[in-house]
């Protein structure tokens, strides 16, 4: 059998396709768009070669049209978690030993299934059932997640190149072994990308991965699964089973074999997590690693130097794009009074021209929150806003919940820098923006590094290049990624890794190789060429 030292293809970005009118790419997502619409979905739960339909089953519904059902998918119980987590680790005798370029190979084809004939597929079940446009659905579940796969690839050649130093008498060998047990996936509603990152990141190290996808993303969960099968991913590898996540959770954090956790969700579930794992750790063979990006109350900060358009412009887009449900979102803002006026009236200007409503009206810039529970505790917090002596609501404020979960693009100015809105995740399209007066630029960057518990993202802009250094100096434990002169969202894989601190998360940055070192277990090995025989040194003569 021949061998090699193997190259893989250089990773690209994807191109990011335009979907303006008339090019073919906008006909295909739509027709796309319509058979999910009009088609009856079922999301089975996946267990090695099976296709489990269990009959406890969810609606599958959009945002953007609640009353309309599209599908359903199935929930697993006990019974099934644990069939998983078996079919895994049988699994795992196979896969953790198949050599990597192989593992390499399904992962590659993946990125190209994405980005060729399932790109409309994918992407249209991420506009029905998250409710995004075409642009953010582009550049979530095909670009990113096509980027993820690429890169990964490339990065896990660079960390099984990193080898330390040999002699002529002894041949030193790093090998990056798979962890020794299961990876429990738990990931979230809002971006297809990390729904698919997760367990794939894992899996192309040689793990095995029980992956839990939100009750709020099944549509595109169940088009990554097809992707995956089709690519080659073996049956057991990669097992999808979506079930009560506390039930689920103490099954799996119970198990001896749980070898680690790859999250994305919210603080408080991954401090549970967190809490349970450290509860069970006598029970388990190895100490599991932790992984986790949870949440942000991420930031923009506008110093008296600022292009009043660029910053209008990074609040807009920053806090209202998929309606604020990015956990990078801007949702807070300190803005110079100099160039408060002039921001405010862009910022008006924008709001007054932003269309909602259905993704697959393409003229609309923002569509629907993702369910009830989010609609009702955005519409609190604006309720609250306009009867409150500390804030005043300058734009929107108006929600309907008739058809869809709509929040208009809302913006709060607060006196106070500790308003409850300037603090607490909100997760949807509203920002609330403090006015600080021009000499308390460094009392403000304070106020921007002490008001939050998270340190995810944040963004300062300004022309002047003092100002900018010291942001970047003062503002260094606050946001794992940072933005100079532009928005706080927009995260490319290969450019900007991604992940916070604080109560953000872990900070294993996501779209880098840092994150897969965290799915692998070193092993040094050590071969002496020529062994000793005598266990005397020369300095023992006499």
């Amino acid at each position: 059998m021949g061998k090699g030292f193997f190259n893989v293809p250089v990773a690209i970005n994807e191109p990011i396709l335009s979907y303006a009118p008339g090019t073919p790419e906008r006909e295909e997502v739509l027709k796309a768009y319509q058979e999910f619409y009009n088609t009856q979905t079922e999301v089975p739960v996946y267990i090695g070669g099976e296709e489990i339909k269990t009959g406890d089953t969810g609606d599958i519904r959009p945002p953007h049209d609640h009353k309309k059902v599209v599908g359903t998918y199935h929930r697993g119980s006990k019974k099934e978690v644990q069939k998983a987590i078996d079919t895994a680790l049988e699994a795992r005798k196979e896969w953790s030993l198949l050599p990597w370029e192989q593992r390499a190979g399904i992962f590659l084809k993946a990125a190209e299934l994405i980005a060729g004939p399932y790109r409309a597929r994918i992407n249209a079940a991420t506009m029905v059932n998250q409710s995004k446009t075409i642009y953010q659905a582009e550049i979530d579940s095909a670009c990113e997640l096509v980027d993820f796969l690429r890169f990964n690839v490339e990065y896990m050649t660079e960390i099984y190149a990193e080898q330390p130093e040999s002699t002529s008498g002894a041949w030193n060998r790093l090998e990056y072994r798979p962890l020794e047990g299961f990876i429990y996936c738990i990931s979230p509603f809002n971006f297809t990308a990390i729904a698919g990152n997760l367990p794939a990141s894992a899996a192309l190290m040689g793990n095995v991965c029980v992956w839990k996808p939100s009750d709020h993303q099944m549509l595109s969960a169940n088009v990554i699964m097809e992707v995956f099968k089709e690519a080659g991913v073996p049956d057991g590898v990669i097992n999808m089973v979506n079930a009560e996540p506390q039930m689920m959770t103490e099954e799996i954090l119970s198990h001896a074999d749980f070898a680690g956790v790859h999250f994305t969700g919210s603080t408080s579930v991954f401090k549970g997590i967190w809490a349970q794992i450290g509860q069970n750790i006598n029970t388990y063979k190895t100490y599991p690693r932790i992984v986790g990006e949870t949440g942000g109350k991420d930031f923009i900060v506008g110093h008296k130097t600022a292009v009043p358009a660029q910053v209008a412009t990074a609040i807009v887009r920053g806090a209202f794009e998929f309606q604020g449900q990015k956990c990078s979102a801007a949702s807070r803002a300190y803005i110079s009074e100099s160039i408060w006026p002039e921001v405010k009236e862009l910022i008006g200007k924008d709001i007054e021209s932003i269309k909602m409503g259905s993704p697959a009206d393409m003229t609309n810039f923002m569509t629907a929150v993702i369910h009830e529970g989010s609609f009702d505790k955005l519409a609190s917090y604006i309720d609250k806003a306009k009867k409150s002596k500390k804030a005043e609501i300058v734009f929107g404020g108006g929600y309907d919940k008739s058809e869809g979960w709509f929040v208009e693009p809302t913006v709060i100015v607060t006196t106070d820098p500790n308003y409850e809105t300037m603090e607490t995740e909100l997760f949807g399209p509203v920002i609330t923006i403090y006015v600080y007066k021009d000499s308390k630029w460094e009392d403000t960057l304070k106020l921007v590094d002490e008001t939050s518990i998270y340190a995810l993202t944040g963004a300062v802009l300004a022309q002047d290049r003092y100002a900018l250094s010291q942001a970047t100096t003062l503002l260094q434990n606050c946001a794992g990624n940072f933005y100079l002169n532009d928005k706080c969202t927009g995260a490319v894989v290969g450019q900007q890794p991604f992940g916070g601190a604080r109560a953000s998360g872990t900070n294993d940055k996501a779209g880098s190789k840092l994150n897969l070192l965290r799915w692998v277990s070193p092993r040094m090995i050590k071969e002496t060429f020529v062994t000793p025989t005598d266990y005397r040194y020369p300095f023992m003569g006499e």
